[in-house]
């Protein structure tokens, strides 16, 4: 094994001790949460979406979208999580409709199941369920998107909000 493998042998092994322990670490903060306080966390994401547009008062899209969380400071509540969501939009005649439905999974396995919808100018979120630490968790907040970033490709979208707020865990 010449001098350059066995550098990348053990970068690897490396990289790979470094991930347990990131991933140790980060699921002892996690457990480590109190039964109730405050979150902070910014989300950010990237999907697909299927529009149909009927003339200029008719529209309508359906989209797809994975992503993931990190918590301010790092390692507070949903710190670290992946999610993905699916939802529609429909403007129908000055008529607005948005309502998207996320499962979201955090570095312990343990899921969450959130619906958003659009209030007027408010986006709602409502905890629908959750397993292990989040079975009956209470949770009320705030989302605030943040500038939009340019499409790569039509058809695809990226973006990410800041949520804060309040939570109870059972």
């Amino acid at each position: 094994m010449n001098a350059f493998m066995k550098i990348t042998r053990w970068a690897a092994i490396g990289g790979q001790v470094a991930f347990v322990l990131g991933v140790v670490a980060a699921g002892n903060a996690i457990a480590a949460i109190p039964t109730e306080g405050t979150y902070d966390f910014t989300s950010c994401w990237s999907g697909v979406a299927n529009q149909i547009e009927f003339g200029k008062e008719y529209t309508a899209l359906s989209y797809e979208m994975t992503g993931s969380t990190r918590s301010n400071p790092p390692g507070g509540l949903f710190d670290q999580n992946s999610f993905r969501c699916v939802g529609s939009n429909a403007s129908l005649n000055g008529r607005r409709s948005s309502m998207l439905t996320c499962e979201t999974v955090d570095p312990d396995g343990d899921k969450r199941l959130i619906y958003f919808s659009v209030q007027g100018d408010q986006v709602i979120r409502e905890n629908v369920t959750g397993t292990g630490k989040y079975e009956g968790m209470v949770a009320s907040g705030t989302v605030k998107m943040l500038p939009p970033f340019p499409t790569v490709k039509p058809g695809t979208f990226q973006a990410c909000n800041h949520q804060t707020g309040t939570y109870k865990l059972k």
